[in-house]
């Protein structure tokens, strides 16, 4: 199935481009998420036409992207869970709860969907530095202190 990105798209391309998809990315989950349109003539031309606005729109994202970065970049956090006495966590810290300290530290809105853990949840108490992928082109790192409570 052939696209034409209507923003960047990490892994896949920047605006404008038109790529070649399976079919089934393109249809449930870039199409519906505004990401790409069909690469049809007629959205072709359409696409040409928008291009200026599309792009001063993708330019406002990446900036205010880069507001937040300097908000989040090198702050810390702490977290406090229940936990045993060797340090384990009676469940665990995720990206709901890390986004929401981010978020009150910083005065910024952040998704837990724009929480990075590379090796899952958090069970231990210790130092951890988590990225948050704000855009395809910005990330900021956070330290993230969880100390137990009995």
């Amino acid at each position: 199935m052939e696209v034409i990105l209507l923003e960047k798209v990490e892994n896949l391309g920047g605006l404008g481009d038109q790529v070649k998809v399976k079919p089934g990315y393109g249809r449930n989950y870039l199409i519906p998420s505004g990401k790409a349109a069909p690469a049809t003539p007629e959205n072709v031309a359409k696409f040409e036409e928008q291009r200026a606005e599309l792009e001063r729109i993708a330019q406002e994202k990446l900036l205010a992207a880069e507001k937040r970065r300097e908000a989040l970049d090198g702050k810390s956090v702490t977290i406090k869970a229940k936990s045993g006495a060797e340090g384990k966590l009676f469940g665990s810290v995720g990206t709901v709860e890390i986004a929401e300290a981010a978020a009150a530290a910083a005065g910024v809105h952040v998704e837990k969907s724009e929480v990075r853990l590379p090796v899952g949840t958090i069970r231990l108490v210790g130092e951890y530095e988590i990225e948050i992928h704000l855009h395809t082109d910005v990330s900021a790192k956070l330290q993230v202190i969880v100390e137990g409570e009995e």
